[in-house]
């Protein structure tokens, strides 16, 4: 599963299962994520080195949408720290059931991230939700540049 998450909200604006990591199963995931956004903010979005974002396909959807890249200098998870927390945060706290096929499983993430944006809030955010303290991030549009974590 590739996510995209907005560093400030937590909110996750872009997600996609596939069965590999191919450059333009991310760029489905990129495109998700640029949709609804609030065009006049410029954005920053923040990766790995891995092959998929470093690809000519993914970096030219970055480049047609006026999104900065900014990717880590090596293979420190620490470095990453807000996504691996994502995806700590998904794997325990929602990922407890064995799907038996890609079906349930595409149904399950469906699921858990509607959970996870919605109704769990995060001390981060003063307890509230990331879908709340994004809308308001877009009806006050109160900081300059929202940054986008893979």
């Amino acid at each position: 599963m590739s996510l995209i998450t907005d560093a400030y909200s937590r909110k996750i604006v872009g997600y996609h299962l596939s069965n590999d990591l191919n450059a333009e199963s991310v760029v489905i995931v990129l495109n998700m994520a640029l949709k609804g956004r609030n065009k006049n903010i410029p954005l920053i979005h923040y990766s790995d080195r891995g092959l998929q974002y470093c690809s000519s396909v993914y970096q030219e959807v970055l480049t047609k949408y006026k999104v900065t890249p900014s990717m880590t200098d090596g293979y420190d998870c620490y470095q990453n720290a807000l996504a691996e927390r994502i995806n700590g945060i998904l794997k325990q706290e929602f990922l407890f059931n064995k799907c038996n096929n890609y079906k349930e499983l595409n149904l399950l993430i469906n699921q858990l991230i509607e959970i996870y944006n919605n109704y769990r809030p995060h001390l981060a955010l003063n307890m509230k939700t990331p879908n709340f303290t994004h809308q308001k991030t877009d009806e006050y549009k109160s900081i300059g540049s929202l940054n986008i974590l893979v």
